[in-house]
């Protein structure tokens, strides 16, 4: 007999499309009667739709078509108007932030003003869509754990984009738009300000980051190797452990000395993720603002090591010679 495995979905249900619990009617009226995929089935449920949007989810997409739009035009606009070029250089055309020298003010379209309203639409869109994703899970009976975890990742953006700008008095300091110009800007950014690495809450950003990886891929294969006592089942084994939670725990107590439950690991990987891009935004904030240069900081508070300013060798004048021997 094979032994049992569920890496991936081995089996699929195939039943009459469910339309879900009743919205009550203040409601929109869900559209369409949805669709399964053999293929998305492999990796996740089947079915696809049907969708709702709502008021706020209509509007967040248009407001993100505007936004998206304005942005490939000005990038396609900067080739030309050549289709060809735009292609080839996709990954890097950029729609860039005002100059310094227009401050905080409203420049002309051609130099930055565009992306002004770019900017302010593609935030509409995001914030619509908090929105949506807010009072779906009030209308469903959910918790709004999916919402604030969302509004943590809007953190960031806020403080990319207009947070520390405005404190720092320029549009210049935000982000362009753009897949590589952007790229371009974090390592600028970095360099500008003394090595980003150095910034203790960078460090707790990138901490959290793996922390998120490793939690969840532990939590994960956890599941998978206990589903077959009944482990996927989780929220019944929270509050009435079964063969698969005991086993779980006894491996975790073997091999760590330690062993979540089946509630709280799911809390440890929400607030790790969450905290990622709560303490990038922190530690984004405080750059230029408190912080002017980051290899100092860390130098005067004992995190890094004073380098020799004279008398430092470079160490590809130490190798030896051709010829000489070792």
């Amino acid at each position: 007999m094979a032994e049992y495995q569920n890496i991936f979905t081995r089996i699929q249900v195939r039943e009459a499309h469910p339309t879900g619990v009743s919205l009550g009617r203040d409601n929109y009226s869900r559209v369409g009667g949805g669709a399964f995929s053999y293929w998305l089935g492999k990796i996740g449920d089947a079915q696809i739709g049907p969708i709702h949007l709502g008021g706020t989810g209509i509007l967040s997409i248009i407001c993100g078509f505007v936004a998206i739009e304005i942005i490939g035009l000005n990038m396609w606009a900067s080739v030309n108007w050549d289709p060809i070029q735009f292609v080839r250089q996709f990954f890097w055309l950029a729609l860039e932030p005002p100059p310094a020298r227009y401050g905080l003010s409203i420049p002309p379209l051609a130099e930055g003003g565009w992306w002004l309203i770019a900017g302010f639409f593609l935030t509409a869109s995001i914030l619509l869509w908090w929105f949506r994703t807010y009072f779906r899970a009030k209308a469903l009976g959910m918790g709004t754990h999916i919402a604030w975890a969302f509004a943590a990742a809007i953190w960031l953006y806020l403080v990319l984009g207009f947070i520390r700008p405005i404190m720092m008095g320029s549009w210049s300091e935000a982000v362009p738009f753009g897949i590589f110009p952007h790229l371009d800007w974090t390592a600028a950014f970095s360099i500008r300000y003394g090595n980003l690495f150095y910034n203790p809450f960078h460090m707790l950003s990138i901490a959290f980051l793996y922390g998120s990886a490793v939690l969840f891929a532990m939590h994960g294969a956890t599941i998978l190797a206990v589903s077959r006592f009944g482990g996927d089942r989780e929220i019944d084994q929270i509050v009435d452990r079964g063969t698969a939670s005991e086993r779980a725990a006894i491996f975790w107590r073997w091999t760590m000395g330690f062993n979540a439950t089946m509630e709280s690991i799911h809390r440890w990987a929400w607030w790790f993720a969450v905290l990622t891009v709560i303490t990038g935004g922190i530690g984004i904030l405080l750059t230029g603002t408190v912080v002017d240069n980051w290899y100092l900081w860390a130098v005067k508070h004992g995190v890094a090591p004073m380098y020799p300013v004279e008398g430092a060798m470079d160490p590809a004048l130490a190798l030896p010679t051709e010829g000489v021997e070792q």
